[in-house]
């Protein structure tokens, strides 16, 4: 970040950056220096503890769990349980089952506490969900089909409850400091992807080695975490117990102000978009991996080759990330997602022509040209989500960060839940199976004319740039009844409090 605009960013309150800043930025090193010098001035303005909080879910939890198991449950299913590709669609849809239900946690942990606290025994929760349920995937042998996808749920749940908090806090701090909410999410971005570079690069040798189900156990390491921090994390105990007609007020206040939000046209527009534009980009990765690793209709790839395609990728997405904050955070939103859903509609284009094969009629490698095309999606990818990360956090009313940032989420999830089923349906339409691939170039040409369609929903989205606040000031006043936030991580001397 340029020293000009981290010193737009404080107040007049704020401590001045130190001249140490100023002579690192004219230093030969200062490249390398930037991103520590940025991480350094969001510990200062938003605090440190939040910081390594996102560190923890959003590249541990997150990127890495979440890149794991994609691969590894790939496998799972394909060669420990072998169903057809269409049904793994299916199935991956049910994933976001759990995302769904992100409203459900973001309630819970604003209204409901546990023995006092709001936050500590939901990542608890979270952590012991998540040992069991992969315990039981990577022990007992051939599970039937049901309880196996019981379990990767199950997983995916761990993942989910434990994201409600961090999100409650970028949405609060995104309104209180909302020129730091693209850097928030840049931030948030750069770390998932960066676990998702670990969990796709060591995948592939795991399973070669382990076998998928041997590799699915080492899904139990992030949930390990989040009990770990659910110990470790310092947070204020409340003075009073909430009976339950407390709650229910609190949880019908809610709804109330949820309900007021979502008539705002700003707010109900750019939900709409939201879901549309992830629904209508239907999902046909499961073919496409079924296709990868196929040895007479395929390219063959084998199992490292693939976690490193991915992993590439994953690479790939922290290039976008880099792009959108250096060049693309100050944009409008309207303008940046109709361009960034224009070029994801295009890279599409690539799967096409590599499922008929037509890089090797021009004399370009299937290995080097599945590595161009994972690329040039997750970068498209990457800059196209950011910026609707950005517009959800400035849709949220103060008081109920947590909920109402979680159901734009489930917004979101809903239509992934789409998008995985609407695929899962094209392929079982074209007859795309375990052998047969003949048909999967129209299930990919009818996923890219839909991407392209969506650009004709683009005035769904707001005129507004991307520090701007979005919601009507009756909306963003907090009632004076509405409790602080407090979560931030112990320190030595604090261990008592524990």
């Amino acid at each position: 970040m340029d020293p000009s605009e981290t010193q737009d960013l404080h107040s007049p309150d704020d401590p001045i950056p130190s001249a140490t800043d100023h002579e690192a930025a004219g230093h030969p090193l200062s490249v390398i220096l930037e991103p520590f010098q940025w991480i350094r001035m969001l510990c200062q303005e938003l605090n440190a503890s939040f910081v390594l909080g996102v560190a923890l879910v959003y590249g541990l939890s997150q990127g890495f769990a979440w890149s794991f198991l994609r691969v590894a449950a790939d496998y799972y299913w394909k060669d420990v349980q072998q169903v057809q590709p269409s049904m793994v669609q299916m199935f991956a849809g049910l994933y976001y089952i759990p995302w769904v239900m992100k409203p459900i946690w973001g309630v819970l942990t604003d209204v409901v506490p546990v023995l006092g606290y709001r936050r500590r025994p939901y990542f608890i929760l979270a952590g012991i969900l998540g040992v069991a349920t992969t315990f039981v995937l990577s022990t007992f042998g051939k599970l039937p089909i049901i309880l196996a996808l019981l379990c990767l749920i199950g997983i995916m749940a761990s993942i989910a409850i434990a994201d409600v908090t961090i999100d409650a806090c970028i949405a609060t701090n995104s309104i209180e400091r909302p020129k730091l909410a693209p850097d928030m999410q840049s931030l948030c971005g750069f770390l998932s992807s960066l676990g998702a570079l670990i969990g796709y690069s060591t995948s592939g040798f795991f399973i070669h080695h382990l076998g998928a189900q041997g590799a699915l156990g080492l899904m139990s390491i992030p949930p390990v975490s989040l009990i770990l921090l659910g110990f470790v994390i310092f947070e204020l105990r409340t003075n009073h117990w909430s009976d339950k007609q407390e709650v229910w007020e609190k949880v019908g206040g809610a709804i109330r102000v949820i309900g007021r939000t979502m008539q705002y046209p700003t707010v109900w527009k750019s939900s709409l978009y939201m879901y549309l534009s992830l629904a209508l980009s239907i999902s046909t990765h499961e073919g496409h991996f079924y296709w990868y690793t196929d040895r007479k209709a395929g390219p063959a790839f084998s199992q490292e080759f693939v976690g490193m395609i991915y992993a590439i990728g994953a690479m790939a997405s922290m290039v976008g990330v880099l792009i959108y904050h250096k060049l693309l955070k100050d944009y409008q939103f309207r303008s940046l997602l109709f361009y960034a859903q224009l070029l994801f509609a295009v890279s599409g284009m690539l799967d096409l022509i590599f499922v008929l094969r037509w890089n090797l009629k021009l004399g370009i490698p299937d290995y080097f040209f599945v590595i161009l095309e994972e690329c040039s999606v997750r970068i498209t990818g990457r800059i196209r989500w950011m910026p609707m990360m950005v517009l959800s956090t400035k849709l949220c009313p103060p008081g109920i960060e947590g909920t109402f940032f979680a159901l734009l989420m489930c917004i979101d999830s809903l239509g992934g839940l789409t998008s995985k089923t609407g695929g899962g349906m094209a392929l079982h339409l074209f007859h795309v199976t375990r052998t047969d691939f003949r048909n999967l170039w129209l299930a990919v040409l009818v996923r890219n004319l839909l991407r392209i369609a969506t650009l004709g929903l683009i005035f769904l989205i707001p005129k507004a740039n991307q520090s701007s606040v979005l919601l009507p000031p009756d909306l963003l006043k907090k009632s004076d009844s509405d409790e602080e936030e407090s979560l931030q991580l112990t320190t030595m001397n604090q261990k008592e409090d524990i």
